[in-house]
């Protein structure tokens, strides 16, 4: 997912995907720990792509 994506999402299709990939980030989180995972990158991509949703929320809440 990349920042324009991310900047053309409403508010709650932000919050709805932020849910979805701390869902996500926590079965990675399992899968890692049982040695299961197979996407080793994928833990990485969803922790980046977190800390830019929640930049936008944030950036759009200060100028709010």
């Amino acid at each position: 997912m990349n920042i324009q994506d991310i900047q053309g999402m409403t508010p709650d299709q932000l919050s709805e995907s932020l849910l979805s990939l701390k869902k996500e980030q926590f079965n990675l989180r399992f899968q890692a720990a049982t040695g299961q995972v197979e996407k080793t990158h994928r833990a990485g991509e969803v922790r980046r792509d977190i800390a830019r949703i929640k930049t936008v929320l944030r950036s759009r809440q200060a100028t709010a």
